[in-house]
């Protein structure tokens, strides 16, 4: 019979058993003595984590997650209730564009995965895939088989209570079904676990719960911040491909004079054989040593029935190397006229690639500067008060209801709300807002801004992948890995470049060696590895991806957050741009400034009864009328069948008496009379106040003018705007006398006034009607179907989380001027982009039949397959230098 042991797990055959107890009426089997001893020393605490382990384990992990979406535990942000998991995957080793395309295909023949893209500029792969048939080390083996690696972090935890071998198991189980964890394997003589995660999917506490969850003790061993391997790899790599350059190029210095011994008559007077040995003995090294890579990839790319850009330098070398090998130690399969040897071409093509691999890796480490400098910005330690004590901890410790000491000085560690004391806060590294904002209890802070004087308390309100700075990186990350739609013609041509060459490379080989000059084999050779080398899929697959991580990093330094490559390219192309007013024209925070009553009410009163209704509104205006009667100390009535009619007001009854109140159309609609009050309603209107008229039991009772000031840089954004080619509109819900208004001072001259919310979006499809192309900048809850309508959406940061989601581009400072600033952005990316294509297509298409020998016939020029490495070479480092460029943008005045 198969049994359960209740210590460590493990399967075993009750009469293999070491040994069994009775306890409370049942039998308890033990695979060795120590659990047979542990159990004996404390059975119930076994018996109850036999019998509710598994229960517990489920309620805590809805309990973790309780602050976040139901199901969705708040340490990995992985729901137990979802089938599909989206994971990004750092890649190290990717050479070329080519490259991305094996990956994907070996990740897409992984059963369960869903979908995977490789972006060959940022070395990351996204896969969805369901997690009920795989887990994270399955898309692990399939990047490893492809012969690629992952980046991510690694941590060492120390584990207490590992008894004997399926406890090992168990763990390494355990872990690998942590969504994020790619690898895990635990050591039971140091009994410690080495685990490589992705550090934005999984937390440390989740790790050291799941751990902790199985009955065992985990402990800190020193190193347990995980280290960035995927940096440590990069410099690795950027390393080695400068010592091999080193090597190759100091070996093709004696390799080309050596080849040419009419330079050096001593070295002419030794025989030809023995020279060519001579030569040979100093290339093989340069080929092994140096130029593997090249060979190795060629490889494994044949291995997946593919071909890249290895493959293109693998067979040109190795057939230049292998023509002079045979002409070296076989001669006699050539005519005398046909021996002749290539060492220095082979050295000297593989040490300019390596140069050119070398600088293209520096280039494009430096694409992704800005997403680094907001990681860096994380602080690493917080300073918490638990159990009465301040502690030093490690910022991934620190748990969501933690109270977080900052001093003079300090970075905040996470965000969340002040509780007590007040200082000021520099915010300009993550909203770009230069002026340090005051803090004191009851304001939010943002983790990784700097508090500059004055000491306070605050409450964790997110912390991990929640908090503001993590989602900007993230946002950032998923940007950077987006395709623009200008990218597919380039992956189209990338897909089918290789092979073409190739073909090109042969029938240039043939028609020199049945037409071409004496010796036609040598024509032949030469040609044909000249066309292999220098063709170039690199540039062309760097093109694009190298300028989006450019200009969407640039973005996020000017407070601009662009959610990917498609929202970049339609930006460029907008001819109208629709604004919101509230909030965004607006300062959105209005003031009540005129108080009129009639009937014999007192001003108050009415104010009273004004605020005592819209207390149960979230309208902006609503909100100020129960500010000012707040300010005054007026006492609220509680209001009753309370309704908001969307667009024109509310309504409901307080002390038996029926009250409406709202916009000029409310009234309208329900037949209140309103001549006594007409001309002051459009008097306040057109000074660009709000009238809000109130009736109590159909009979207009006063009336009440609010006033939204106008942001400081509302009418220097919008002439920017209109500077860069764009028709400005104005859309709101206000009446047409108060847009108009507002309008005239910001020098907007196309209003749409007196909009419902709910037909924002149809003004919006109306002007695409029209012709246009439309952008649409909006905060609140009621612009979020607009702002999915335009064809690029732009959320002002300070407003609503859903206007932020429906929208392309989030601007974190909330300034208007940065609309411009984005588009401006978008244009200079386009640019770049379109240089690059152009400078690889042109590229391609001269060099090509170039090194094919066009020009021979008509000026006998031929290229020589040296110059035509070094021209390979400068292509990738001719299109991420044009691409870095971008990173000089400044938005013009």
């Amino acid at each position: 019979m198969k049994v359960v042991d209740p210590i460590c797990g493990m399967k075993i055959d009750s009469e293999e058993a070491i040994g069994h107890l009775e306890h409370k009426g049942e039998t308890y089997y033990f695979c060795s003595d120590s659990c047979l001893e542990r159990f004996q020393e404390n059975p119930e605490q076994y018996v109850r984590s036999d019998v509710t382990a598994k229960k517990e384990v489920k309620m805590e992990k809805k309990k973790l997650g309780s602050k976040t979406k139901e199901g969705v535990t708040s340490l990995t942000g992985f729901s137990d209730q979802a089938n599909y998991l989206k994971l990004e995957i750092p890649i190290v080793g990717m050479s070329c564009a080519s490259c991305a395309v094996t990956i994907e295909k070996s990740l897409k023949d992984v059963e369960g995965v869903q979908t995977a893209s490789v972006n060959y500029a940022n070395q990351r792969a996204h896969v969805t895939y369901n997690l009920n048939e795989i887990s994270s080390p399955d898309l692990l083996k399939a990047i490893e088989s492809a012969g690629y690696q992952t980046g991510g972090a690694v941590l060492r935890i120390g584990i207490k209570g590992i008894s004997c071998a399926s406890c090992v198991d168990k763990i390494e189980k355990a872990l690998k079904k942590i969504p994020g964890v790619l690898k895990a394997t635990v050591n039971p003589g140091t009994e410690e676990a080495r685990i490589e995660y992705l550090p934005e999917m999984v937390q440390l506490n989740a790790i050291k719960k799941t751990i902790e969850d199985l009955g065992y003790q985990t402990v800190h061993i020193g190193d347990e911040i995980p280290e960035d391997r995927e940096k440590s790899q990069h410099e690795a790599e950027y390393k080695s491909l400068w010592h091999k350059f080193l090597f190759a190029a100091i070996l093709s210095v004696p390799i080309l004079i050596g080849s040419f011994p009419e330079w050096i008559p001593s070295w002419a007077a030794v025989p030809q054989q023995t020279r060519w040995i001579i030569l040979f003995a100093l290339t093989l090294p340069v080929l092994i040593l140096s130029g593997s890579q090249f060979y190795v990839g060629a490889w494994r790319a044949f291995r997946h029935h593919s071909a890249d850009m290895n493959t293109l330098i693998g067979v040109g070398t190795g057939a230049a190397f292998l023509y002079s090998f045979a002409a070296t130690f076989l001669p006699g399969l050539f005519p005398e006229n046909l021996r002749n040897v290539f060492y220095d071409t082979t050295a000297i093509i593989i040490a300019l690639i390596l140069i050119g691999k070398v600088l293209e890796a520096k280039a494009k480490g430096r694409t992704s500067d800005a997403i680094k400098r907001l990681i860096g910005l994380q602080a690493k330690t917080a300073r918490v008060v638990r159990d009465g004590k301040e502690l030093d901890i490690p910022v991934e410790e620190v748990l969501v209801g933690d109270t977080v000491v900052v001093r003079p000085g300090e970075k905040i560690p996470v965000d969340g709300i002040v509780e007590e004391g007040s200082s000021t806060v520099d915010e300009s590294m993550v909203t770009g807002e230069p002026t340090p904002a005051k803090k004191s209890r009851g304001d939010e802070v943002i983790g990784a801004t700097i508090n500059k004087i004055g000491s306070f308390k605050f409450k964790a309100a997110k912390v991990g992948k929640d908090t503001m700075l993590s989602q900007i990186v993230k946002m950032v990350q998923e940007a950077q890995s987006t395709k623009a739609p200008i990218q597919r013609l380039a992956d189209v041509i990338s897909g089918y470049f290789v092979p073409i060459v190739i073909v090109a490379a042969i029938l240039t080989f043939i028609v020199w060696y049945d037409f071409g000059p004496a010796p036609q084999l040598t024509f032949a050779l030469i040609t044909f590895v000249t066309v292999l080398i220098i063709a170039c899929p690199c540039a062309l697959g760097l093109a694009t991806p190298t300028s989006i991580m450019v200009g969407t990093g640039k973005g996020a330094e000017n407070g601009i957050l662009i959610k990917g490559g498609e929202a970049l390219e339609t930006a460029h192309k907008l001819t109208a741009i629709v604004l919101d007013k509230t909030g965004t024209i607006t300062l959105g925070k209005p003031d009540v400034t005129d108080v009129i009553s009639l009937n014999g009410m007192a001003k108050n009163e009415l104010l009273a009864l004004s605020a005592a209704l819209e207390k149960s509104s979230e309208h902006p205006l609503g909100e100020a009328i129960v500010e000012s009667a707040e300010e005054k100390g007026l006492t609220l009535a509680k209001a009753s069948d309370f309704s908001a009619i969307p667009g024109l007001g509310v309504k409901g009854t307080i002390d038996g008496q029926s009250v409406l109140l709202g916009n000029l159309k409310l009234m309208q609609t329900s037949q209140i009379d309103l001549k006594d009050v007409l001309d002051q309603s459009q008097a306040f209107a057109e000074q660009g106040k709000t009238p809000i008229f109130v009736a109590i039991n159909q009979k207009l009772s006063g009336i009440l003018a609010v006033a939204d000031p106008v942001k400081e840089d509302s009418k220097e954004a919008i002439r920017k705007l209109k500077d860069i080619g764009l028709e400005v509109i104005m859309i709101t819900g206000d009446n047409s006398k108060t847009a108009e208004a507002i309008a005239k001072q910001v020098n907007i001259d196309r209003v749409f006034a007196e909009v419902l919310p709910n037909e924002k979006a149809k003004y919006v499809k109306q002007l695409q009607q029209e012709g246009h192309i439309v952008g649409m900048v909006g905060d609140g809850l009621n612009d979020a179907p607009a702002l999915a309508q335009a064809d690029v959406g732009i959320a002002i940061g300070t407003g609503t989380d859903v206007a932020m989601e429906a929208s392309e581009i989030t601007l974190i400072k909330g300034k208007l001027t940065s609309v411009a600033t984005a588009i401006q952005l978008s244009k200079a990316t386009m640019r770049n982009i379109k240089q690059n294509l152009f400078g690889s297509f042109f590229y391609n298409s001269l060099g090509i039949p170039v090194a094919a020998g066009v020009l021979y016939p008509f000026f006998g020029i031929l290229l020589s397959p040296i110059i035509a490495s070094a021209a390979m070479a400068a292509s990738s480092v001719t299109v991420v230098s044009n691409a870095l460029r971008l990173r000089r943008f400044k938005a013009a005045a």
